[in-house]
């Protein structure tokens, strides 16, 4: 039973919304449901139709298909009776027993809160199959309770239902091919939520039946199940939408290759790219069931999503958009979900993540032109970021940038709990100042390439760096610091941060230097499923992401480990061991234990966000996670790895 509920599937529509669920049905997170609406895309998601619950009767009795797990055990146990289950092309499920076999499959239209669910008999007998659709019509991070508010008053009709949860509430939609409506109203109260347990959340939840749906089928015979929060009806018939939906996902691949992770990977990733109202643009998520997007989130993930695999169209949307909201020098941390709210701009790493961007942006497109029109956004991050900006930001005499205030998350490492930071990092942490420095060098690179003269004070900066990066940086013990303030405070703990002095476009340290510094990340840090974010041996190492939020949020750049890393390291890997057939061998050999979480744990075709710092083996915090994915893809792609 373990596997059953421990294994997700997810299927999206590409403006946020989407469909998942254990692979038996049973639903274990609050995220779960056949139709999760994104009613301001690719946010305001709500958990429209939570589940369906299967019957047939044949033979004179009932065979349940669902599984359900309450309170005080598992009930019904329809997942005793599933035969086979497989993602591709759409999840897909066989159930049978010894006289009669069905087979379900759904899908999500693109574009559309729409989802539909097929069933056909596959078996030699005829049945009567029962479909009980269960709604529940809450935001996605809450449980919903019966109560009297929500009655989900419902209009009936030939062959569908409008369903208004609550007075004045928007309407939804449940059709159907074949078969009879049967009113039958009743609550499923007390459902347990497995992984909202864990979390330390909220874990019972009650869903709501209006009625269900009977038809006999007969061998061959198919019937389909529609839910829709569009305006009904729908400009094409279920079947129509199924069919044209399904040719959709079986249709060649642009992106051709005999590497069977390589291409699921490049299919996992596409699900992050969605499109936002407020900004009328793409966008990319930062990971499933729960993130929206955020910017340094979209920066670095946008390198593997759409730079890498040649999506010059949407990489340009999405860089034009963010650009858009350039401020004090700055860039959101998160966008505004209306466009009359307030943008949010606590980070600092942003803005300077655009440069290695638009970097990666230039050598893949060689588009001069695009390059062009942001240079003044670029000259006025560099300008800001020197004379100084929101959050005490500001250029120091040693050329570095400072960052932070009491109080404020500004750097990647960025879990607050009650108002405390976890990590604070104020002062000079070495992945912003090589991300500056970063800054300074890819715009002089582009000044050069448009023939533009760059200012004295940029190329000044550029020196005092590089003259005082190491003398700073790097200590006796053969690593570097990750926050300092010169000649005050060194910050010896070992973290992944410095990392980015050897992988980023260019560099300071010497060969002999970065020899050093990524042989103690190999021995400190380096894991398969990722880089842990601070050594086992430091007093403050949390070796397990778990328990209530405090719990995991207090672990979260403590100890746990980050996939996302891994595009760095092997980049340093490749620049310090050489690119050949033998490292690239080595560099596929260490991916081994992420392609079997990938296709046999947790999420299934995801890569999870965490993994747990001291037995790093099963996946944490979201199933999919946009940079997660995308590290894969931009070291399969950069190095040609699928050609080995």
């Amino acid at each position: 039973m373990e596997d059953f509920l421990s294994k997700e599937w997810l299927i999206t529509n590409g403006i946020g919304g989407y469909a998942s669920s254990s692979i038996s049905c049973a639903n274990t997170r609050t995220y779960h449901g056949m139709l999760v609406a994104s009613f301001n895309p690719p946010v305001d998601r709500i958990v429209v139709v939570p589940k369906v619950e299967e019957r047939i009767y044949v033979n004179g009795s009932y065979q349940d298909l669902a599984t359900n797990r309450y309170q005080d055990g598992i009930y019904p146990n329809g997942f005793e009776l599933m035969k086979d289950f497989k993602l591709q092309p759409c999840p897909t499920w066989i159930y049978a027993n010894t006289d009669w076999q069905i087979e379900k499959s759904i899908v999500m239209v693109s574009g559309s809160n729409t989802t539909i669910l097929r069933y056909k008999n596959t078996g030699l007998v005829e049945y009567n199959l029962e479909l009980h659709p269960l709604f529940s019509y809450c935001n996605f991070h809450q449980c919903r309770k019966e109560n009297p508010r929500t009655d989900f008053f419902s209009e009936i009709f030939e062959n569908h239902i409008k369903t208004f949860p609550y007075y004045q509430s928007s309407p939804f939609y449940t059709s159907w091919s074949e078969g009879n409506f049967v009113v039958n109203d009743v609550w499923y109260k007390n459902v347990k939520l497995l992984k909202e347990e864990f979390r330390g959340l909220d874990d019972i939840i009650d869903y709501f039946r209006v009625g269900y749906i009977s038809h006999i089928l007969k061998p061959g015979e198919e019937m389909m199940l529609c839910f829709t929060t569009e305006n009904f009806p729908l400009e094409n018939t279920i079947e129509e939408l199924y069919k044209n939906r399904l040719n959709q996902l079986t249709q060649v691949p642009s992106y051709k290759t005999k590497d069977r992770f390589f291409q699921d990977l490049l299919d996992s990733g596409g699900q992050f790219i969605v499109d936002r109202n407020s900004t009328e643009a793409k966008t990319i998520l930062a990971g499933y069931h729960w993130f929206s997007d955020w910017g340094r989130d979209i920066l670095i993930s946008m390198r593997g999503l759409t730079i890498c695999t040649g999506k010059k169209d949407i990489s340009e949307s999405i860089l034009n958009t963010l650009l858009s909201y350039l401020d004090g020098g700055m860039l959101p941390n998160r966008f505004p979900d209306y466009k009359e709210d307030e943008v949010e701009y606590n980070s600092v790493d942003a803005a300077l993540w655009t440069f290695v961007t638009l970097f990666d942006y230039f050598n893949k497109f060689e588009d001069l032109d695009f390059i062009a029109s942001k240079m003044d956004c670029l000259q006025e991050i560099l300008e800001n970021y020197s004379k100084g900006t929101r959050f005490n930001i500001h250029q120091i005499e040693e050329g570095f940038i400072y960052v932070g205030e009491e109080g404020f998350q500004l750097t990647w490492m960025d879990a607050k709990v009650n108002g405390e930071v976890i990590t604070p990092r104020i002062g000079c942490p070495v992945e912003i100042t090589m991300l500056w420095y970063n800054a300074l060098k890819i715009y002089q690179f582009f000044c050069d390439k448009l023939n533009i003269e760059m200012a004295s004070q940029y190329t000044n900066s550029i020196s005092k760096i590089e003259a005082n990066f190491r003398t700073q940086f790097f200590n006796d013990k053969g690593f570097l610091y990750d926050v300092i303030i010169p000649n005050e405070k060194y910050d010896a703990r070992f973290r992944p941060n410095q990392i980015y002095a050897l992988s980023l476009p260019f560099t300071i340290l010497n060969q002999d230097e970065k020899i050093s510094v990524f042989d103690k990340l190999n021995e400190k840090l380096y894991t398969p499923y990722g880089l842990r974010t601070l050594n086992v041996e430091h007093k403050e190492f949390i070796g397990e992401y778990s328990g209530d939020q405090w719990s995991r949020d207090n672990a979260y750049h403590q100890g746990t480990v980050w996939p996302f890393l891994l595009s760095e390291y092997f980049r340093v890997y490749f620049d310090l061991n050489g690119i050949s057939p033998e490292t690239k061998r080595y560099v596929l050999g260490e991916f081994e234990a992420l392609k079997k979480h990938f296709y046999e744990e947790e999420g299934l075709h995801c890569i999870s966000e965490i993994f747990d710092g001291l037995n790093p083996s099963v996946g944490k915090g979201c199933i999919n996670q946009a940079w997660s994915v995308a590290a894969l893809l931009k070291l399969y792609i950069d190095f040609d790895l699928d050609k080995v």
